[in-house]
C-alpha cells in the first residue's frame, strides 16, 4: 500500500494498493477524480494537475511500531475471545453428561450392593467429568482475559465507528 497527498491540501490521503509507481499514482488520480466527483472532496486543483505531482505521505517508524502494537493487540484479542468460545463448547458439551456422572458416584458412598459394571462405567465417566471440570475451571480463569480483550475490541469498533462518523460529517 501506498498513501499520496496533495501539495494544495496536505490533510487529504489517498491511499492505493502496491508500491510507488506511475500505476500506484494513476489509480491515486483516479480516486481523486472519483472523491472530487462524489462531494466528498472540495479542493480546488490548478489547471493541469497531474498524478507526479502526488506527493508520498510516508508514515513514521514510530507510527508503524504503534500500529502494529496495535495490531498485535488485537489479534491476541480475537486470538483469547477464540479460545474462549472453544472452552465454552466444550463445558456446554460435556456439562449434561458429566452432571449424570456426578450424580452416579452416590452409589459409591452407600451401603447398597453395586455391580462391577457399575464401578466400570464410572470409572469411564471419570474422564468425561475430568473434562468437563477441567474445562470449567479454564473457563472461569479465562473469562477475565477475555471480558478484558471484549472491551479492547469494543474500545477499537468504537472508535472506528465515531472516526467515520465524524469524517462523514465533514464531508457534507
Amino acid at each position: 500500500m501506498v498513501s499520496y497527498t496533495l501539495p494544495q491540501n496536505p490533510d487529504i490521503i489517498i491511499t492505493v494498493r502496491g508500491k510507488n509507481s506511475e500505476r500506484a499514482r494513476q489509480k491515486a488520480m483516479d480516486k481523486l477524480v472519483e472523491m472530487m466527483d462524489s462531494g466528498e472532496i472540495l479542493t480546488e486543483l490548478e489547471n493541469g494537475f497531474s498524478p507526479e505531482q502526488f506527493i508520498e505521505a510516508k508514515e513514521s517508524k514510530e507510527l508503524k511500531e504503534i500500529i502494529s502494537e496495535e495490531e498485535d493487540a488485537v489479534a491476541q484479542a480475537v486470538q483469547i475471545l477464540s479460545d474462549f468460545a472453544a472452552l465454552k463448547i466444550k463445558v456446554v458439551e460435556s456439562r449434561e453428561e458429566a452432571l449424570k456422572i456426578f450424580s452416579a458416584i452416590k452409589v459409591l458412598f452407600t451401603d447398597q450392593a453395586v455391580t462391577v459394571e457399575e464401578i466400570a462405567n464410572l470409572r469411564d465417566g471419570f474422564k468425561i467429568l475430568k473434562t468437563f471440570a477441567v474445562a470449567n475451571l479454564r473457563y472461569k480463569e479465562a473469562r477475565d482475559k477475555a471480558e478484558k480483550a471484549r472491551v479492547l475490541l469494543n474500545e477499537v469498533l468504537n472508535s472506528t465507528e465515531s472516526e467515520s462518523k465524524g469524517s462523514s460529517k465533514s464531508a457534507k
